[in-house]
């Protein structure tokens, strides 16, 4: 069983930044492809950028240029710096990990961005 905890959601203006983390529980955290999702009120939950064991990213095409992820393995933490937010940006952000067949979501942190 892996824990996943988000931090760094917040109120933030138009153009402003934020970074959200995630750190999980367990000693394998490395070889877990680590994903960032979002759910804004009345939408499909979508994602957001993910992230490979060896590094290897994904973006949506909505994030690209905007948004990073990132992952520190020693610190079993993978982080999603936000740059240039958009009102359209705001929603419920979650962490996400998967193992093969094994997928954990974290309660998720909310993102506002409004002036």
């Amino acid at each position: 069983q892996v824990q996943l905890v988000e931090s760094g959601g917040g109120l933030v203006q138009p153009g402003g930044s934020l970074r959200l983390s995630c750190t999980a529980s367990g000693s394998i955290f490395g070889i877990y492809v680590m994903g960032w999702y979002r759910q804004a009120p009345g939408k499909q939950r979508e994602l957001v950028a993910r992230i490979t064991s060896g590094g290897i990213t994904n973006y949506a095409d909505s994030v690209k240029g905007r948004f990073t992820i990132s992952r520190d393995n020693a610190k079993n933490t993978v982080y999603l710096q936000m740059n240039s937010l958009k009102p359209e940006d705001t929603a419920v952000f979650y962490c996400r990990a998967d193992l093969g067949s094994r997928v954990y979501w974290g309660q998720g942190t909310q993102v506002t961005v409004s002036s």
